[in-house]
């Protein structure tokens, strides 16, 4: 299991896919707000002058020396939901976010947000 102490060293790390696919670079996590695991992360995809962030889950992520591996693949990763470099996912977003890879969704507490950036 990935503890959520071990996140702040996976800032620009190399997200790759199960094939060794490079996705591109991580830009931060998001911990469940009911159990304060690591549960989603941000990629940054796009051309230079366009970057945008894709979520892609990371509760059955691999560390390994300098990349992030994710159980999802490239192509599916890059066709998720995303957002500008500066923006902030609604709440209301959330959902979309995890049926893109067809895991259950429940708000967090109090019907609040399920996400929050660490």
């Amino acid at each position: 299991m990935i503890h959520s102490a071990d996140i702040r060293e996976w800032r620009n790390q190399d997200v790759i896919d199960p094939k060794g696919h490079k996705i591109r670079a991580l830009e931060a996590v998001y911990v469940d707000t009911t159990t304060d695991t690591p549960t989603m992360a941000t990629v940054r995809t796009g051309l230079p002058t366009r970057h945008r962030l894709v979520f892609v889950p990371v509760d059955e992520a691999t560390l390994g020396p300098g990349y992030v591996k994710v159980a999802h693949s490239k192509g599916l990763v890059k066709k998720a939901p995303s957002m500008g470099m500066d923006d902030v996912l609604p709440a209301e977003r959330e959902e979309e976010v995890f049926k893109h890879y067809d895991q259950p969704y429940e708000p967090g507490a109090g019907h609040g947000r399920r996400l929050a950036r660490q």
